[in-house]
């Protein structure tokens, strides 16, 4: 190429050295004739002077004529900025080049909207930005984005690889299966009426390497999932996705701590400690709320259900007597909460099928609440003693079956460090990371509306060893090999020690999920039978790989570190899809489109 140095390179010691840079015009100024050009590739950007005491007037004249975002290049002798203008915001701000010669090599049109103003850009909208993300991608942010992704990539691949691992690809054109998310459906043309699913996950395949004797895969897996789309869900995504043969959970544990202290000192050359802390699922719910709980700041949850089952206020001893729990939790400092945040809270309570959301408001020495009336002087010292109540502080209750009430607690906890941060009451640094794994997870969950069992992470987790014998006469007790990492609330992944046996591995389909024998035959069959053939006990773990660069780039959607993301409708602006297929197209595979498509698919 004809540049000699990129964008982000000059400093002083070339000063007085004749230099080719190109790239991008990033801003113009026009002081008394004299323009001064910073040009942008995507290392950096330079500023370059163009002025008519010694450049040509009609190179000067092409460079005041540019646009922002036109391809140029320029050369130049490098020289030192005049005093009292150096620029420290960028490296190269000690220095410019004074233009001798100018090519055009791309003249572009009007922009849709600013790309050289960081704050400025942030604030157009998202439609915008994805209708035209060549340009969105242009901007710094974006490309450090990008680039942290490469990075973290390659940081993956050479730790697994020292690890013993190969990195093996599984089909993209697999079969439906049960449980999950909805699938994408792809036709067959040279069968019609038949189908490939594009797989959520390659689970059943890494599983299959594992029986044929792999006994270390991992890959950067691309996955599909069918369903409604928010901030940190995608249709296409990426996993790191990991099996292991003969190993216990511990050995998983070891693996992934030792992977992302590596990616996180390769991304933020940052020293992460471990090993990691572990959290059952049991007191995660209790303490926080929820199975991924962000521990960087306090408001925990405390139980009061012994303090309160032979109380006075009948909606508090009502639940216990039906085998509920009494949770209360003190957001320090919120007694001044504003009427539409009280009723943001009550709302979230109400989703959970609460019939509203107690409180208590300390306010010059006084508990305010309508409910304290029927507090004895016991239940009120309980409180005070457990909760630490003070002046300012908001005591609120969740009275309800076990996990209901540590649900809507953990909702409302979210939302009180929310508004604290914003009014500042409450700090958390950017740069931390708390990170712990969330343990002993029940292996089922029951679904009332369908009056069945179903998989608490999916149907091949294995349950632990001694709780076998209960999968059919005792399925909730039974425990599973299940576990998350999670980091700042952040669910980055999660796995299982995996079903080996396929007499264990036939009863959870057909016994306990109600998968009638002949679909699991269908759907699982080539599976059971791999397993008769000396199957290792296995296990792994997917990582997702989109949700860990949003962590480490600071954003809460992933649609800022993936290059081609989908609105929340499923659409790529860009690029006008999903689009209509032709009628040659629906001929070819025999289908028959009834519904007519949206007008607007955006």
């Amino acid at each position: 190429m004809k540049r000699t140095h990129h964008c982000n390179e000059l400093r002083s010691e070339h000063i007085g050295q004749t230099v080719t840079l190109t790239g991008w015009v990033h801003s113009k100024r026009d002081l008394g004739g004299v323009n001064f050009i910073d040009i942008r590739d995507r290392e950096g950007r330079t500023q370059t002077v163009f002025d008519p005491q010694d450049v040509p007037q009609a190179i000067c004249d092409v460079a005041a004529g540019l646009h922002s975002e036109s391809v140029i290049e320029v050369t130049g002798k490098v020289r030192q900025r005049p005093a009292g203008t150096n620029n420290d915001k960028i490296p190269t701000g000690q220095v410019e080049v004074l233009a001798t010669e100018l090519t055009v090599l791309n003249q572009a049109a009007v922009l849709p909207f600013v790309i050289d103003d960081p704050e400025v850009a942030a604030k157009v909208n998202e439609e915008m930005r994805l209708k035209y993300r060549y340009l969105d991608l242009r901007r710094p942010e974006m490309l450090r984005n990008m680039r942290l992704r490469s990075k973290v990539a390659i940081a993956t691949r050479s730790y697994m690889d020292e690890q013993g691992f190969l990195e093996i690809e599984t089909p993209t054109l697999f079969k439906s299966t049960p449980e999950g998310a909805r699938e994408f459906l792809v036709p067959n043309r040279r069968e019609p009426g038949t189908f490939y699913a594009l797989p959520q996950s390659p689970q059943q395949f890494k599983q299959i390497l594992m029986v044929a004797g792999v006994e270390k895969y991992f890959q950067l897996a691309r996955c599909y999932r069918d369903e409604d789309l928010r901030a940190d869900r995608q249709p296409e995504f990426t996993q790191v996705d990991i099996e292991m043969s003969f190993i216990e959970r511990e050995d998983i544990y070891a693996l992934i701590e030792g992977l992302l202290k590596r990616v996180w000192k390769a991304a933020l050359d940052m020293d992460i400690p471990t090993p990691f802390k572990r959290l059952t699922f049991e007191e995660a719910l209790n303490r926080f709320g929820i199975d991924k709980p962000d521990t960087r700041f306090g408001f925990e949850l405390v139980d009061m259900t012994e303090d309160f089952k032979g109380s006075s206020f009948k909606v508090f001893s009502g639940a216990v007597a039906s085998g509920g729990v009494v949770k209360a939790m003190n957001a320090k400092g919120l007694a001044c909460v504003t009427q539409g945040q009280m009723e943001t809270m009550t709302d979230y309570a109400k989703s959970f099928g609460a019939k509203g959301l107690a409180y208590i408001k300390v306010e010059s020495g006084e508990w305010k609440s309508p409910i304290v009336k029927f507090f004895s002087d016991a239940e009120k010292e309980a409180l005070k003693t457990k909760l630490q109540i003070e002046e300012g502080d908001l005591i609120l209750f969740a009275a309800d079956q076990w996990l209901t009430a540590c649900e809507i607690l953990g909702k409302i906890r979210l939302y009180i460090a929310e508004v604290l941060q914003k009014t500042g009451k409450l700090t958390i640094d950017p740069k931390r990371f708390d990170f712990l794994w969330v343990v002993d997870f029940p292996l089922l969950s029951f679904d009332k509306e369908q009056n069945r069992w179903y998989s608490s992470h999916h149907p091949f987790t294995s349950p632990v060893a001694e709780d076998i014998p209960k999968l059919v006469s005792e399925p909730k007790a039974v425990r599973g090999q299940h576990y998350d990492i999670v980091v700042n609330g952040v669910e980055l992944g999660g796995g299982s020690i995996r079903i080996h046996q396929p007499d264990v591995q036939k009863t959870v389909f057909e016994q306990v999920l109600q998968i009638p024998p002949e679909e699991t035959q269908s759907r699982f069959g080539y599976m059971l039978e791999a397993f008769k053939y000396g199957a290792p006990p296995h296990g792994g773990i997917a990582l997702g790989f989109d949700r860990m660069i949003a962590t480490l780039c600071g954003t809460p959607s992933i649609r800022d570190v993936i290059a081609f993301p989908k609105t929340a409708k499923g659409t790529d602006l860009m690029t006008d899809a999903p689009s209509v297929a032709t009628a040659r197209q629906l001929k070819d595979l025999r289908l028959e489109v009834k519904a007519a498509p949206p007008k607007d698919q955006s």
